[in-house]
């Protein structure tokens, strides 16, 4: 999820908008939303986050011990685009706790000053609570199904052809017997997926290079978990290290229901065919 605005989150509604149009002064409804500032000051827009996170912390256990993730989610949409508007996150399943919150840059680096600051002025993980600076790694992507697209898609069923350079960077071409069912988008979306899944956002950005789509199964294929031992390897990871070798976590395997755009890495940031 964005933190940027969204319609809605000022309380105005559908109400407002009638009254407004009887009054003769309804707004242009293709006018966009205004840029919202960018703080100066990553870490005090990081303390500012955590003040509020420890006000919304009673309302935020309410939300998930109904089950109402979205509802979570929608009370933490102002106060990480406080931090930076760029920012995503999402409210997922710990692997040390009940709970997980992700702040993500995607890697970009001008957002990465404010997703340092809000990770270093973070609370200590307890039992309810863990958090991450990036999507983690689960601890086995073979154990993964999204649905997605109106398809479940296995990881465990996903292949890839791994070619690494002379500086230790490795171009990869994805393939799943579903890429060829689904849209272009759908398809960018879930070769770039197993690759987070798999490595973490934040090793995935650093080792791999190009990322290609590859809808017919290409010859010399490997699995998921075999590409995270050749990526950890390279990387000088251990084996063993179920953190990927950064700062955040595993999250939880299992299945999941996913609709957020694909990512990009290195030079390479666009899936083809």
């Amino acid at each position: 999820m964005d933190g940027s605005r969204r319609r809605g989150d000022d309380g105005t509604g559908d109400g407002a908008g009638a009254a407004g149009a009887q009054a003769g002064d309804a707004p242009d409804p293709r006018t966009p939303w205004p840029d919202q500032a960018v703080p100066d000051d990553p870490h005090a827009a990081a303390a500012g986050f955590w003040a509020t996170w420890a006000e919304l912390l009673p309302h935020l256990s309410t939300a998930l011990g109904e089950g109402d993730t979205e509802r979570a989610e929608n009370l933490l949409v102002g106060p990480v685009a406080g931090v930076h508007p760029g920012l995503q996150f999402s409210v997922d399943r710990g692997s040390r706790a009940i709970y997980a919150l992700v702040v993500s840059s995607r890697e970009d680096p001008e957002l990465r000053p404010y997703t340092d600051a809000w990770w270093e002025a973070a609370p200590p993980d307890d039992a309810i609570w863990e958090f991450h600076d990036s999507v983690p790694p689960v601890p086995d992507p073979a154990g993964v199904a999204v649905n997605f697209a109106g398809q479940r898609f296995d990881l465990g069923d996903v292949r890839v052809v791994a070619q690494v350079d002379d500086a230790g960077l490795v171009d990869v071409a994805v393939h799943h017997p579903l890429l060829g069912e689904v849209d272009d988008f759908s398809r960018t979306t879930m070769t770039f997926l197993p690759l987070d899944v798999t490595l973490g956002e934040r090793l995935a950005a650093q080792r791999l290079r190009r990322v290609e789509t590859a809808v017919a199964e290409p010859d010399n294929a490997i699995t998921l978990g075999e590409l995270r031992d050749l990526v950890r390897a390279l990387a000088g990871i251990p084996a063993d290290d179920g953190d990927g070798g950064v700062d955040d976590g595993a999250d939880s395997d299992g299945s999941a229901d996913d609709d957020g755009a694909a990512g990009g890495y290195g030079d390479g940031g666009e899936a083809s065919r």
